[in-house]
């Protein structure tokens, strides 16, 4: 291990520990979301299954709650219910990752676990190189750099990170997300033998890339795995402008399904659909588990989206995980749905069934809480249905479109909304709220919305209204939180 290496840990325990007091006593800080322990978190790396573990690694930079020269935090868990916060995995302490080590993957290989990752490095002029580069554990915390594995090829920008990597008929491939010299934004492939050393095979998709026409300057976090049959390459373009409902956030996450050929390179690909539609969802990445489980974990917040307006900025700490997804292709869509591990942390279920509401705002008696999980089921819906969250945050619903809203986080004179048209008639909702988070399914993971709120400490009521007569159910769990 490097001096430099050994002097950035120490300083960034120093941090926690200088900090810890404050952040825990922070009202928003979360129960059951895997948060920074000081500082900003943002894209989850390297997440994998390694034996009976699963490794979630993150960006962080323990010294501000803005973005800088990143390391990688790291959690591990056997269930997702209990949690146990390692030391971190990389520190930016060698020349060709000194100003960040930037987001990557990870792949399980002879025994030993592999994180690639992306090396940034800027010179006395603020110019940008960028190196992917490898790091490798026999025991899952103790990682030794290999340095770098590829570099830079010809027509692309500096904007050239995220490598994503699996294996595939007895060789590994690496997807990185791009931008081409005409400033476009790429997803590109690598080949290789060993991990070590990568052929680079060219664009599999991309603006202005298989016939599609702009879109965006940039790709990424790249993602790519076969879902019941089709392949899926996951992206966070940026660059996009907003149409309609559509691409209301700043940057978005999204996917395109197809068949990729792998010798060509090129994938065959639809449409991109945005995964989710909350105010606060990014960097999305997945892994494969020894039960077969197509898992995603997303970073709760958005880059260049107003960060440093989140209250929890004062308590030195900003941006956490969303829940663990599994993910289901049925033909037309991917279908999110919480893991089933995370009924684990249930207490005693309350239900109120076939209530119905007409032309009036009600509570419901003991529906409310800071860390709880809502599953509602609709029988009728009136001409309007609604719930509003701690006098802060509304969902409703009215003639097929579902719409979230909340005060702007840095204007709170406005209110913004994201929306969204459901694909089929409004049958449930389930909704996990988290002190300063919200993840909400619709109709069983169809469309899904995830955004932090920040309602008043003490205000934990939530009001359901109803313009003509809804009739639902309603099962509500306290959610104990994990000890990390």
């Amino acid at each position: 291990m490097s001096e430099r290496n050994q002097e950035l840990l120490q300083l960034a325990q120093e941090e926690v520990e200088q900090h810890k007091e404050t952040v825990e006593a922070d009202p928003y800080r979360l129960s059951y979301h895997l948060m920074p322990p000081v500082g900003l978190l943002n894209d989850p790396n390297g997440f994998v299954q390694w034996g009976d573990t699963y490794h979630i690694f993150y960006q962080w930079m323990p010294f501000d709650t803005g973005h800088g020269a990143k390391f990688w935090g790291h959690y591990t868990t056997k269930d997702f219910v209990h949690y146990t916060h390692e030391k971190p995995a990389l520190t930016p302490s060698d020349w060709f990752d000194k100003n960040g080590v930037y987001s990557g993957s990870a792949i399980v290989h002879e025994g030993k676990l592999h994180l690639f990752y992306t090396g940034n490095v800027k010179d006395e002029n603020g110019n940008r190189e960028t190196y992917q580069c490898l790091a490798v554990s026999e025991d899952g915390i103790h990682f030794e750099k290999k340095g770098v594995v590829a570099e830079l090829p010809g027509g692309y920008t500096a904007h050239f990170r995220d490598p994503k990597v699996w294996s595939h008929d007895n060789r590994f491939y690496m997807v990185i997300g791009a931008q081409s010299e005409d400033e476009q934004g790429k997803a590109v492939l690598f080949r290789s033998d060993d991990l070590l050393e990568w052929t680079f095979l060219g664009p599999i998709a991309g603006s202005k890339e298989n016939g599609m026409g702009s879109f965006g300057y940039m790709w990424e976090c790249p993602d790519l795995f076969e879902l019941d049959g089709t392949d899926v390459l996951i992206v966070s373009p940026q660059g996009l402008e907003a149409d309609g409902m559509k691409y209301a956030n700043v940057y978005q996450s999204g996917y395109f399904t197809g068949q990729l050929d792998y010798d060509k390179p090129y994938l065959d690909h639809g449409t991109f659909t945005e995964l989710d539609l909350g105010f606060e969802f990014y960097a999305p990445q997945t892994t494969v588990d020894d039960k077969g489980r197509r898992i995603l974990i997303g970073w709760m917040g958005v880059p260049d989206q107003y960060e440093q307006a989140h209250p929890t900025v004062e308590n030195e700490w900003i941006h956490c995980l969303t829940l663990p997804r599994q993910l289901t292709w049925d033909g037309k869509q991917i279908i999110q749905q919480p893991l089933e591990e995370l009924k684990e942390m249930r207490g005693p279920v309350l239900l109120h069934s076939s209530i119905t509401i007409e032309n009036d705002q009600k509570a419901i008696r003991g529906i409310q809480g800071k860390a709880i999980e809502l599953n509602i089921d609709l029988e009728t819906t009136g001409e309007q249905f609604s719930i509003e969250l701690f006098q802060y945050a509304s969902l409703s619903y009215k003639d097929g479109v579902m719409t979230l809203s909340r005060p702007h986080l840095e204007d709170k004179s406005k209110t913004e909304f994201r929306r969204t048209e459901l694909r089929s008639e409004l049958k449930n909702i389930h909704m996990f709220l988290d002190h300063s988070t919200l993840e909400i399914f619709v109709n069983n993971g169809e469309e899904v919305f995830t955004s932090r709120i920040y309602p008043q400490p003490e205000e934990e009521h939530i009001l359901f209204t109803s313009l003509g007569s809804t009739t639902f159910s309603v099962e509500q769990w306290k959610l104990s939180g994990f000890e990390v």
